[in-house]
C-alpha cells in the first residue's frame, strides 16, 4: 500500500478517522500538557503490539479489556480460518447454524442451567439496551406495566447508545445527552473506598444494601431491574466491592420481584478469579444467579464484535405467545454472525483446555507483589486488586494526570491507559513474569515522570 512508516500512517489517520472517547484536537498537539498520541499498530504478536517503525508495547489493558489470549493467537487464528471455508454469516431471524448453538448450550452451561437461553448482538452497549428491553417488556407481557423503572448504582458505567447512558452515571458521558435519556435511580455504591471509620469492604456493602433496600420498600412495585457491574465498577475507576452486595442484593430483588442484571461485559470471562465475577457471591453454598446477564469484551478473545445477553427460562417464557407484538423484536443484520461465535468458541475451548482461571489466580499473585511496593508511594492511594485487575488512585490535581502519565508508559513500551487519576493493568491472560515485572517497572517509572 506503500506507507510503512507511523508518520504516513499517522497522517492519514487522523485526516480521515473519526477515533472513539477522544478530544480530537489533543492529538494534533505534541508539546501540549493534553497532547494524545496516535500509535499506530502494524502488528500484535502475544501480548505485545508493534507499531510501523518498529517500536513495541505491551498491551497492558488488553486493548480496552477485550483481549484475553494475546494478539494472533494462533489455536484462535485457526478456528475463524476453518469457519471462513465454511460459513461467514447468515441471518439468524428463521436460521440457525453450528456455531450459534454450541457457544448457546455452553454458555448456558458455565450457568448451571440457570441462564438457558442466549439472545446475541455486536456490542456491549447493546446487550444492556437487550437486557433493559428485555426487563421492561417481560412485565409488560406479565401484566405489570407500572413496573418499568430501573436502578443502578453510583458510579456505574454500561454503555454510551442512549438506552445504555440511562443506567450510566458517569457525567462527561451523559451529561451532553442528557435531554434524550429516561434516566434511572442512582442508589449508592459499594464501592469499598467510601469506607468510613473502621469499617470493612463488607461492611460498606451492608451499608449500601440497606439502602437499595430502602428505596425497594418505597418503590419497589414500579422498579422493573436493577443493573450492576459485578465486583468491579470499570469507569468509576475499577472500584472493588465485596461479594457481599451481590448476595444481599439477589435476596433483596427477589423479595421485591425485580429483575437483577449483572452486567459481566468487562469483568466476565475470568477477568476477577472466576469465570463470572457474580459466582463469587454465594448463597447456601451456591453462586448466586441473574436473571439477565450481559457479555461482550473478551467473550470472542478480542476478535470480533459479539455481545450476548443470557436470560432465565422465567422471562423466555413471558415472550412465547401468538401475538407477534409479545415477541421480542430487536435485532441487528449481523446477530449471531458464525465468525464471531466460532471465535467464542475457541476462546472457551482455551479456558478449558488450559484450566486457565486457576493459572489466573497465580498470575494475578505475581501482579499483586510485583505491583505492591507503589503501596508506599506518598501519592498513592487504594491500591487494591481483584483477579486479574489492579488498579490505585493517584492524590494529584494535575488535570492531565492520565495523558501524560499515558504518554510517559507508552515512552517505556508499555500500554497503560489511566481512568482519570486511577491508573490499573488488565493485561492478557498469556502475560509471563517478565512481562508482569516490565508492566510494574513502566507504571513506577510513568507515575515518577508524571509527578515529577
Amino acid at each position: 500500500m506503500g506507507n510503512t512508516n507511523n508518520r504516513d500512517w499517522l497522517a492519514r489517520s487522523q485526516a480521515a478517522v473519526w477515533h472513539p472517547c477522544t478530544q480530537m484536537q489533543h492529538h494534533t498537539q505534541p508539546g501540549s500538557p493534553a497532547y494524545l498520541p496516535l500509535v499506530p499498530i502494524a502488528r500484535g504478536e502475544g501480548p505485545w503490539l508493534f507499531d510501523f517503525d518498529g517500536q513495541r508495547y505491551l498491551d497492558g489493558i488488553s486493548s480496552w479489556w477485550t483481549n484475553v489470549f494475546g494478539h494472533a493467537n494462533p489455536r484462535i487464528n485457526a478456528a475463524l480460518k476453518e469457519q471462513l471455508e465454511t460459513l461467514e454469516h447468515v441471518m439468524l431471524a428463521g436460521f440457525t447454524h453450528q456455531p450459534v448453538v454450541e457457544l448457546s448450550e455452553r454458555l448456558s452451561a458455565l450457568t448451571g442451567g440457570a441462564l438457558g437461553h442466549a439472545f446475541y448482538a455486536s456490542d456491549g452497549a447493546s446487550a444492556t439496551e437487550i437486557a433493559l428491553k428485555m426487563s421492561f417488556h417481560y412485565w409488560r407481557n406479565v401484566g405489570r406495566p407500572e413496573k418499568a423503572e430501573f436502578l443502578c448504582l453510583a458510579g456505574s458505567y454500561h454503555g454510551e447508545t442512549v438506552g445504555a447512558l440511562a443506567v450510566t452515571d458517569v457525567a462527561i458521558f451523559k451529561d451532553a445527552y442528557a435531554p434524550l435519556v429516561r434516566a434511572a435511580t442512582v442508589i449508592p455504591s459499594p464501592d469499598f473506598r467510601l469506607a468510613e471509620d473502621s469499617e470493612t469492604p463488607a461492611d460498606v456493602a451492608r451499608r449500601a444494601a440497606a439502602a437499595l433496600e430502602s428505596h425497594l420498600e418505597q418503590h419497589g412495585e414500579r422498579i422493573a431491574a436493577l443493573i450492576v457491574e459485578p465486583l468491579v465498577q470499570g469507569a468509576a475507576g475499577m472500584a472493588m466491592y465485596d461479594p457481599e452486595y451481590l448476595r444481599l442484593a439477589r435476596q433483596l430483588c427477589d423479595h421485591h420481584e425485580v429483575h437483577l442484571i449483572c452486567d459481566e461485559i468487562a469483568v466476565g470471562c475470568g477477568r476477577t478469579g472466576t469465570f463470572f465475577a457474580h459466582e463469587q457471591a454465594v448463597i447456601d453454598g451456591k453462586p448466586i444467579r441473574p436473571d439477565l446477564m450481559c457479555l461482550s469484551k473478551g467473550i470472542s478473545g478480542g476478535y470480533l464484535p459479539l455481545s450476548i445477553v443470557l436470560s432465565s427460562d422465567t422471562i423466555y417464557g413471558a415472550f412465547l405467545d401468538d401475538s407477534v407484538a409479545r415477541a421480542f423484536l430487536h435485532s441487528h443484520s449481523y446477530t449471531g454472525n458464525p465468525l464471531a461465535c466460532r471465535a467464542a468458541l475457541a476462546t472457551l475451548d482455551i479456558f478449558e483446555q488450559d484450566d486457565v482461571i486457576a493459572a489466573n489466580r497465580l498470575k494475578a499473585r505475581h501482579i499483586g507483589d510485583a505491583l505492591a511496593p507503589l503501596a508506599d508511594h506518598p501519592q498513592v492511594r487504594h491500591l487494591r486488586q481483584r483477579g486479574m485487575i489492579a488498579a490505585f488512585d493517584v492524590a494529584t490535581d494535575d488535570p492531565h494526570f492520565s495523558r501524560k502519565f499515558y504518554r510517559a508508559a507508552l515512552d517505556r513500551a508499555a500500554l497503560i491507559r489511566p481512568i482519570g487519576n486511577t491508573v490499573y493493568l488488565m493485561p492478557p491472560y498469556i502475560v509471563g513474569d517478565d512481562d508482569i515485572a516490565h508492566l510494574a517497572r513502566a507504571a513506577q517509572g510513568a507515575l515518577e515522570e508524571t509527578l515529577r
